[in-house]
């Protein structure tokens, strides 16, 4: 039986063992998961890594050997008592890396190989993704993952300061160039979008994923309203999937935040680039709002009625994107009674768009600059636009019970509003009806009425009592 050999025999043993891994990477480089196959012993004289299709499989018996022989090598390596070629130590850290992810010396070897240029950052990354596949939550893979994408970017950022203004063919050459730096960053990060919604999905409330997932989103995609809002389309379909996942629910908490804040912004000019037209990348460049005309004295002649557009346009947004994520909250508190993290869900989004709907009121007692009464739609909101038919039937919205086909690129059926409606804002149909207590109170009795479940009732009784104890003495 194997653990009857010698010392010897069994270095040996898994010094082949580790060779077979690394041969197992070369044949196919595209090996998607790992796992150990459930073998006490060794019954065949053939080697315990198999490979069938795209799955890389370690037989459990021999881990045990395995295992402590490339954690002592890493050791004494460290300890400057055994030398180790630079490419036994890539094979060595992978194998340890692929059975034990929480073994912080084996990163930090890998973070010297790759500042030594012996690895590449795409490389790194896809061993922890292949990690994640057996061990989900690993913080330590996830931390290393952050620290890889940050050596990305620096390369990014200084690729674009080294660049100077060129003319003729090395003009077009470096636009070449910075195209496709453009295209790898995103490519980056919808694989990494890609990562965290499978950890998700191998580990409950993966809080280590979802807390990566955000750091990408804040590191490599800030201010890119379009990016956050197919992130949160395409994530009503994972979170109807998954009702008990607080996690994911705190992540589109997050993305509403986000979204919110920039398209809450009003611009100083039609032309800075934090406008949210700049920040989305759906607008396109023959609009409007993208021009601005001077006077001959220097005067600007339409920044301010484009920059009222553009604000409403943003108010407009946010209504529908509060008015969606309450529809989502309503279905899914329907069909899916006594979950408690749906309730808390719709808590946060009832919170955070009372305290925008205020500060709205804010901005426009400080915008008429006089003691004026601001004007109220018939939504009894202050401020808050009204869309065109028409430009409801751009989107794919419902007016008057007609649903109408959208032009626009939709994710899971939703899309922001088309920015060549902005001056159709002022008239037509009021968008669907925004959050209120009033209609918060009517869902909650609906719920009490007809529920037959004791913790569904017991939920819309503890929701009740906060919109009347918090939302309720709020002015």
């Amino acid at each position: 039986m194997i653990w009857r050999k010698s010392e010897e025999e069994v270095d040996v043993l898994v010094q082949r063992v580790v060779k077979d891994i690394t041969n197992a990477f070369k044949r196919n480089p595209n090996i998607d998961e790992i796992g150990v196959i459930p073998c006490p012993e060794a019954r065949y004289n053939r080697s315990p890594i198999v490979l069938v299709e795209n799955k890389l499989g370690v037989e459990s018996w021999c881990v045990k050997f395995l295992l402590p022989y490339v954690h002592n090598k890493l050791l004494l390596y460290r300890q400057r008592k055994h030398w180790l070629e630079r490419e036994a130590l890539a094979d060595i850290t992978c194998t340890l890396l692929l059975l034990n992810p929480d073994f912080t010396t084996a990163w930090n070897v890998r973070k010297e190989l790759l500042q030594c240029g012996v690895l590449n950052p795409e490389k790194d990354l896809y061993l922890g993704k292949l990690a994640l596949t057996k061990f989900p939550k690993s913080p330590e893979t996830w931390i290393h993952r952050r620290w890889v994408l940050q050596q990305i970017l620096r390369q990014f950022s200084a690729v674009g300061r080294s660049r100077k203004p060129q003319q003729g063919e090395a003009e077009q050459a470096d636009a070449e160039r910075s195209h496709q730096l453009s295209d790898n960053l995103a490519r980056t990060l919808h694989q990494e979008m890609k990562v965290c919604s499978d950890a998700a999905c191998r580990y409950p409330s993966n809080y280590n994923a979802w807390s990566h997932r955000i750091w990408v989103l804040q590191h490599m995609a800030k201010g890119n309203v379009k990016v956050f809002h197919d992130e949160l389309s395409s994530m009503r379909l994972w979170v109807s999937m998954h009702v008990s996942d607080h996690s994911g629910f705190h992540y589109r908490q997050f993305l509403l935040k986000e979204l919110i804040t920039e398209l809450s912004q009003t611009p100083a000019s039609t032309t800075t680039p934090s406008s949210p037209q700049h920040r989305c990348s759906t607008v396109p460049s023959s609009s409007p709002l993208h021009h601005s005309h001077s006077q001959a004295n220097g005067e600007v002649s339409e920044a301010e009625p484009a920059a009222e557009e553009e604000r409403q346009l943003g108010v407009t947004t946010v209504l529908q994107l509060f008015h969606q994520e309450m529809e989502l909250c309503s279905d899914l508190i329907q069909s899916f009674p006594g979950h408690e993290t749906l309730w808390s869900h719709r808590r946060h989004v009832f919170y955070l768009w009372h305290h925008w709907r205020r500060e709205q009121q804010q901005q426009q007692h400080c915008s008429n600059g006089e003691n004026k009464s601001v004007p109220l739609n018939s939504n009894g909101d202050p401020g808050l636009p009204k869309v065109s038919a028409q430009s409801c039937a751009g989107r794919g919205e419902s007016v008057n019970g007609q649903r109408y086909a959208t032009e626009a690129m939709e994710v899971d059926g939703a899309s922001l509003p088309d920015p060549r409606d902005s001056k159709r804002l002022k008239r037509g149909v009021l968008l669907p009806s925004p959050p209120a207590l009033p209609s918060e109170h009517s869902f909650v009795s609906g719920m009490l009425d007809s529920c037959c479940n004791p913790e569904q009732r017991r939920f819309a009784l503890a929701y009740k009592k906060w919109l009347d104890t918090v939302i309720g003495q709020q002015p």
